[in-house]
């Protein structure tokens, strides 16, 4: 494994450009519409047609043309035949308006006497009326490009007749868990630990801009690991690994890596939590992220290397921290750069008391994590802060 000057533990703002950079976007790819919610637009929608594409009732009644009262007439569901002078013809909501109709009476507001229709009060022209290209029209930009597609963009695309969209590719991830004391199901015995990786990592990959296309689960053996690692290399483009980042004699990932031919990127992060956290790059062009076993230093790792990683192979960006008032003082602690969960109260940062590498409780009832420093802040200081996907 040859060293590169991002080996030694870097200052964490650092660790965020280097992954960023780590990173080449791939070519966008077309997705069906089911498939494309969550995803961010490489291509804006065009209109294919007006929306709506026909005139039509936005009323259950009869469509008219003139001065009532009108002679009712009939007509079969797709007939779209011209109505004569003081001539009616009932429509439901959504129906297509007859060719020379002035408005729509709704089904209150008339009555019909012996097939004629008279109105309690007369519709103005145009009333009740859904013109076509109301919405949009052919060619206009319906949805733009970079926005994340959800449920209602869907369905402006399809009432703009598209079947697919043309959205950022995601970056494809193997996870590859590690640890012989880790257990899926139920409670853990006394030195074993309840699996928080397993159901949690895919959705905060996806929500992060990833995919992940495949998992693999390993003890704590460098033989095993070393063969996770280079398994399928084509069926991804980062590797997310768990645990086994530090230097006991259980952590293997180093060690696998050197087997590798692997290059350091970046060998551990001024922060804690989270600080054994590390990007490599495998000798088949792959990325690598190792995490560390502890669930809040795994998290913290997936913010602070795997966010940018996974927005520059998306073509997208990371946005920069924004700054927040402390409703309550920060203590003095260890670490450059301390990453600490916060509740949002009245406006202010209220930062959580569960902060050590194994706690969740903070994390899972967060607005965001605090980027602070080992000296502290005093209530009403301003911090930096960073979101999390799911706030």
């Amino acid at each position: 494994m040859s060293a590169a000057p991002g080996e030694q533990r870097v200052a964490w703002a650092q660790a965020r450009e280097l992954a960023f950079a780590a990173g080449a976007a791939s070519p966008p790819v077309s997705v069906p519409l089911s498939a494309a919610v969550a995803r961010v637009l490489a291509d804006p929608v065009l209109a294919l047609c007006d929306v709506p594409h026909y005139a039509s009732s936005a009323m259950d009644g009869w469509a008219v043309r003139g001065p009532g009262p009108w002679v009712l007439r009939t007509a079969s569901e797709t007939s779209a035949a011209a109505l004569g002078a003081n001539d009616a013809r009932a429509i439901v909501t959504g129906g297509l308006i007859p060719e020379a109709a002035d408005a729509v009476l709704r089904s209150e507001a008339g009555v019909v006497v012996g097939g004629e229709l008279r109105a309690s009060i007369e519709p103005s022209p145009g009333q009740h009326i859904r013109p076509a290209g109301e919405e949009f029209r052919r060619g206009d930009v319906a949805i733009e490009a970079g926005v994340r597609v959800n449920p209602a963009h869907i369905a402006v695309a399809a009432a703009c007749g598209a079947d697919e969209l043309v959205v950022r590719a995601r970056g494809r991830v193997s996870l590859v868990l590690t640890g012989d004391e880790v257990v899926t199901h139920s409670i853990p015995a006394p030195g074993t630990v309840r699996d928080s990786f397993g159901p949690t990592l895919p959705a905060f990959v996806g929500m992060l801009g990833g995919e992940v296309v495949r998992e693999a689960r390993r003890g704590d053996d460098l033989e095993a690991l070393a063969d996770a690692l280079s398994a399928e290399p084509t069926a991804s483009d980062v590797v997310i690994t768990t645990g086994g980042t530090g230097s006991s004699s259980a952590d293997h990932l180093r060690a696998a890596l050197s087997r590798l031919g692997a290059r350091i990127q970046v060998g551990g992060v001024e922060m804690r939590p989270g600080g054994p956290s590390l990007l490599a790059r495998l000798d088949d062009g792959r990325l690598l992220i190792g995490l560390p076993g502890n669930p809040l230093a795994a998290m913290m790792g997936l913010l602070t290397l795997a966010e940018p990683l996974l927005a520059a192979l998306s073509g997208g960006r990371v946005a920069e921290p924004s700054r927040i008032r402390l409703a309550q003082a920060v203590p003095p602690g260890r670490g450059a750069t301390r990453l600490i969960p916060f509740r949002l109260v009245d406006g202010l940062a209220l930062p959580s008391a569960f902060t050590g590498s194994a706690m969740l409780r903070g994390l899972a009832d967060a607005s965001g994590v605090l980027v602070g420093s080992s000296a502290g802040a005093e209530a009403g200081a301003e911090l930096e802060f960073v979101t999390l996907p799911w706030s």
